[in-house]
């Protein structure tokens, strides 16, 4: 069971798959990590000796992963949106950013379908 940024590590799958499992890290990352170690991508977890998991976690503490991408991502939408961007704007009313059509699409952005008479939000007792 290897342990790498608070994430443990699925033991069954090739180690070039298993790295993408910490957010941050996707497959091109991974083979560049692997590589630069010179660990063998077909190699598992459970496989590594502790010499090899103590090199990679450190080469894996060097990228920006987990919470503090997350961290990063949240402070740059919020940086746009004060500043009174586009993209700010597009952000806070919960639409597509990058310039998708919304009128008919985007509806894993928006959410489901709001029909009802005239569309209007009724108030509900409190």
């Amino acid at each position: 069971m290897l342990r790498i940024s608070g994430v443990v590590l699925p033991d069954k799958k090739r180690m070039e798959i298993a790295l993408t499992a910490i957010k941050g890290i996707g497959r091109s990352l991974s083979g560049t990590i692997l590589k630069e170690l010179s660990i063998g991508f077909d190699v598992r977890p459970t496989d590594l000796s502790e010499e090899q998991a103590a090199r990679l976690r450190s080469r894996v503490e060097k990228e920006l992963t987990e919470g503090e991408l997350s961290r990063k991502v949240s402070t740059d939408v919020k940086r746009l949106q004060d500043i009174g961007t586009w993209r700010g704007y597009r952000h806070k009313k919960k639409l597509p950013v990058r310039g998708q059509t919304s009128r008919r699409n985007a509806r894993t952005k928006r959410g489901k379908k709001k029909t009802g008479l005239s569309g209007r939000v009724t108030l509900t007792k409190t």
